[in-house]
């Protein structure tokens, strides 16, 4: 452990300040000393682990963690994740159940308790409570033969545990365990669980985990809302057209079988002008229209539709149903900043979920 940062007052002022590399070796003492008890934590895990997440995962009703202090702060992280990965679970406050709390619970709830002592008074005072409701108990604590230890169905032991604070008091090493511990028992039950990537949007509607998935159905502008032609209109009698209502730089063409046969863009049209080819201009539109164009299938999460628009460097992207048939058109100005760039998705071909060939 490195030396404290701090010194008695007596001696503060015969000590020189600490240096930015003092202050960098300390902090990454701190870091090294919790990341190697988690480490070690790993190391340790045994069958208690998997009897834990068998019955988390067998649970037929919640899953009600408790803990209190700094212990309690990480029991309400854990069972926010248990709850956002299939889990439900909700967070009981050991003094609050003692004053009706309690009511909350049922024969078939699990409860995971937090007490790297295992003699955390508050906790220590639930346990008869829990035992006469014939509530179960996973204990995670520092010792099996603690009260809470002998109390609890399943013990997932911590061990003796050497706080990070120099003054080995402030919890620091032993609730990055049990955090750990906590998120591992939440994503392994959730794994057993089969939990998919709709499970995780269903719970998560809202901010930047909510954006990521959703669907391109919900970012599309649909068909009424988009411009449209027939393959035998010409390009100067589309674009003399009155515009919808929200503008986009592309016209989808769609043949007398509702299908869609190509796409045309304003960046199409700027060619055309620049050449001077208004024999083209004044011809119809499937002869210099994009056939084919790359096209996203309804239902795709929209953060691979932006993939998409990212590798293939496109502005617009059709919206198709699953016979090609197109329902809308995904436009780049409504996308910015909607979701955060990710690395461009793998395209085999030009299907996988996409149809059709990429646009020229």
């Amino acid at each position: 452990m490195t030396a404290p940062l701090t010194l008695p007052l007596d001696e503060r002022s015969s000590q020189l300040a600490p240096s930015d590399a003092d202050v960098l070796d300390h902090g990454r003492e701190i870091l090294r000393a919790e990341g190697n008890a988690v480490l070690r934590m790993a190391g340790a895990l045994d069958g208690a682990f998997c009897r834990a997440v068998r019955m988390i995962a067998g649970c037929s009703g919640k899953v009600v963690v408790t803990g209190i202090g700094k212990a309690g702060l990480v029991a309400q992280k854990i069972s926010a994740t248990l709850a956002s990965t299939g889990t439900p679970s909700h967070f009981l406050h050991p003094a609050e159940a003692m004053h009706g709390d309690l009511g909350v619970l049922r024969r078939d709830d699990i409860v995971l308790g937090l007490s790297q002592s295992g003699e955390t008074e508050e906790i220590t005072r639930l346990l008869p409570h829990l035992a006469a409701a014939g509530v179960k108990i996973i204990a995670l604590t520092g010792r099996a033969d603690s009260t809470l230890g002998r109390a609890a169905a399943v013990v997932v032991a911590t061990g003796p545990v050497r706080e990070a604070c120099v003054l080995g008091l402030a919890p620091s090493t032993s609730t990055s365990i049990l955090l750990a511990l906590g998120d591992s028992l939440a994503l392994v039950t959730s794994s057993l669980r089969r939990f998919t990537h709709e499970d995780f949007a269903a719970r998560h509607p809202g901010g930047s985990l909510g954006r990521q998935l959703m669907r391109v159905d919900d970012a599309m502008r649909p068909l009424a809302q988009c411009r449209t032609a027939r393959p035998d209109e010409t390009v100067r009698s589309v674009f003399s057209q009155p515009l919808p209502s929200r503008r986009t730089g592309a016209v989808m063409i769609i043949d007398d079988a509702g299908m869609l046969a190509g796409i045309f863009t304003d960046s199409d049209l700027a060619r055309l002008f620049e050449h001077r080819n208004d024999a083209a201009i004044d011809g119809p539109i499937h002869g210099v229209m994009t056939s084919r164009p790359t096209t996203v299938t309804a239902g795709l999460r929209l953060r691979d539709a932006v993939a998409v628009l990212e590798s293939r460097r496109l502005s617009e992207l059709p919206v198709v149903d699953a016979d090609g048939r197109p329902l809308g058109l995904l436009d780049i100005v409504d996308l910015v900043g909607l979701v955060p760039s990710e690395p461009a998705a793998a395209i085999g071909g030009d299907t996988v979920p996409l149809t059709g060939s990429a646009a020229a």
